[in-house]
């Protein structure tokens, strides 16, 4: 565990997601859980140790599995953004470890098997404050990974839990995305008003105001060639193409190479085949 500021952690060893915890008087706000049950009640058998009071919350900042399948396991009230209520009303109950290959971290994970979900309890639609202790905690709506995409906000520390908005040095997950409200969410980041801001990336950890200009100018440049191939029948040839091209903005080691390249494959044919089957409706008055 790494701690960023008095009473506030993040912890990175578990595959996935970068996960924090806010120490509190009344308890533990924890942010994200790992994705294997397994790893989720190691991590909470480590939180014990932290001190604070009794109640424990969890908070996902959106419905992706890498960061919710292990909810269940933390056992605790989960609090999440609306819209992310809703994606798990159009969930099976139950997880299955099986599917379409999506890029995402829990599926290198061995032995998962069936996993019940576990769907918010608490959900908002545009800000909730948590006031466990004398510093509030602002979760904030922020679409763009996901339409459920929050923030976790502490303005007295200056931090900001900023989920999937910038990822260090791996590609996004674009299949559910909303790149235009995801470009203005980065631009609010870079405003002056979080000026001396410490910014926890759930892929990353700690990030600062280059890579969120990088993460920028990534998804300038995808939503840019996304326009020009929108009012096109999806063509997996082009997008092969694209995939080859995208993967040459990120460092990635060797042995996850592929893995990123299905990501931007399966992220891509999704995105475009989302716009293109809305751009192709009939208009109706």
């Amino acid at each position: 565990m790494q701690e960023i500021s008095k009473n506030i952690q993040i912890e990175d060893q578990y595959p996935g997601v970068t996960l924090g915890v806010i120490v509190t008087q009344r308890g533990l706000i924890q942010i994200d859980a790992p994705p294997s049950p397994e790893d989720a009640r190691s991590w909470r058998a480590a939180l014990m140790n932290l001190g604070g009071g009794m109640e424990r919350v969890l908070i996902n900042l959106d419905a992706h599995p890498d960061r919710t399948l292990g909810a269940r396991a933390m056992d605790c009230t989960v609090i999440a953004h609306e819209k992310t209520a809703n994606t798990f009303r159009t969930r099976p109950s139950t997880f299955k470890a099986q599917g379409e290959e999506t890029g995402a971290d829990w599926e290198s994970i061995a032995g998962l098997g069936s996993v019940r979900w576990s769907p918010p309890e608490i959900s908002f639609a545009d800000q909730m404050t948590l006031h466990w202790s004398d510093s509030p905690v602002f979760l904030e709506h922020h679409p763009g990974p996901s339409n459920g995409s929050i923030w976790v906000h502490l303005p007295g520390e200056k931090i900001l839990f900023i989920g999937d908005a910038v990822l260090k040095n791996q590609p996004p997950f674009l299949a559910g995305s909303n790149l235009k409200a995801w470009l203005e969410s980065l631009n609010i980041l870079l405003d002056s008003s979080f000026k001396g801001y410490t910014f926890v990336s759930s892929r990353g950890g700690l990030v600062n105001t280059s890579a969120i200009k990088s993460q920028y100018d990534f998804l300038k440049h995808v939503s840019d060639k996304l326009d020009k191939i929108i009012a096109k029948k999806p063509n997996p040839a082009a997008t092969e193409k694209m995939v080859t091209s995208l993967l040459t903005w990120f460092k990635a080691p060797a042995a996850r190479q592929k893995q990123f390249a299905q990501r931007l494959r399966y992220g891509l044919l999704h995105y475009n085949s989302r716009h293109h089957h809305a751009s192709t409706q009939p208009y109706e008055d």
